[in-house]
């Protein structure tokens, strides 16, 4: 059976901490693992993308493998061909697959006939690659994730959901404040609250994401004036722990969910976390990929 990753849950606990310790070990010395020597993994893009195509061209290429890029106009797929018949002729040529798209039910489907491990790049339910990352940066700043809070402000989106799921595998408490209209449903035992404060409290990192994602547009007036509360500036770092750090998935609008003092100053680890996608998807292709 190929071994899928699609929304984080298939992992355990320690898969999860191997993950985080050997993404480590792997941006400390980048070029150190042939685990994709001799094979491809194709990475097909429904929707736009910065750090999750670059992370995972680069990284696949630094173990030794050829990245294959494919774009949705690229594919039979525009003419109608099925995701499931893509995964049968893509498994007989490639090592894994990545998908970033829409609904969750389409990585599902491609998954579904796919002998190879599929892997999810992103879909409006889960992003399971980011949340990796955020713990990998969170160990790295920290020395260690057991016990710490995270607290996550704004939409209970996808993001929120992976980091939920991933961070209890962590050992990581998840805090998740979100305006009414807005919340995540209960899920890995997150703490869901409305206040924003209260979630900070005590906590180690604070995390943002964009009010307006991609699809949200025709509603973008809207979920500007109810998230408007859940900006992520120094006031609300001032009621975490002492030495909290800020997050972000990234693309920023600073001056909207995040200040541009904090993405840019010396109380964030943004951009060290989004190189580290690359070094947590890497650790995760060497494990779905061995055998």
């Amino acid at each position: 059976m190929a071994r899928h990753l699609l929304t984080g849950e298939e992992l355990s606990s320690d898969e999860v901490a191997g993950i985080v310790t050997r993404a480590l070990e792997l941006k400390a010395a980048p070029l150190s693992s042939n685990a994709l020597e001799g094979k491809s993994v194709a990475l097909m893009f429904e929707k736009p993308s910065t750090r999750t195509r670059v992370s995972f061209e680069v990284g696949v290429a630094e173990l030794g493998g050829h990245p294959v890029v494919l774009g949705a106009d690229e594919l039979q797929i525009s003419r109608g061909e099925s995701l499931a018949d893509t995964g049968r002729v893509l498994s007989g040529h490639v090592a894994a697959v990545g998908l970033r798209t829409s609904g969750d039910e389409r990585l599902a489907e491609l998954a579904s006939e796919s002998s190879i491990p599929v892997f999810n790049m992103l879909t409006a339910g889960h992003h399971p690659c980011q949340a990796l990352a955020d713990l990998v940066t969170l160990k790295e700043t920290f020395g260690t994730l057991e016990g710490l809070r995270l607290a996550y402000v704004g939409d209970g989106n996808n993001v929120a959901r992976s980091l939920a799921i991933l961070g209890a595998l962590a050992g990581v408490e998840v805090a998740i404040a979100s305006p009414a209209g807005y919340t995540l449903e209960p899920v890995a035992g997150a703490i869901l609250v409305e206040d924003p404060v209260e979630a900070v409290a005590g906590a180690n990192a604070i995390y943002a994401d964009v009010w307006v994602s991609m699809g949200d547009e025709d509603t973008a007036a809207a979920r500007r004036a109810a998230l408007a509360p859940y900006k992520l500036d120094d006031a609300l770092l001032d009621q975490a722990a002492e030495g909290a750090i800020a997050l972000h998935c990234l693309p920023a609008h600073p001056g909207e969910e995040i200040s541009a003092e904090v993405l840019y100053g010396s109380r964030q680890q943004i951009w060290n976390q989004a190189e580290n996608r690359r070094h947590a998807q890497k650790a995760m292709l060497e494990l779905i990929c061995a055998g």
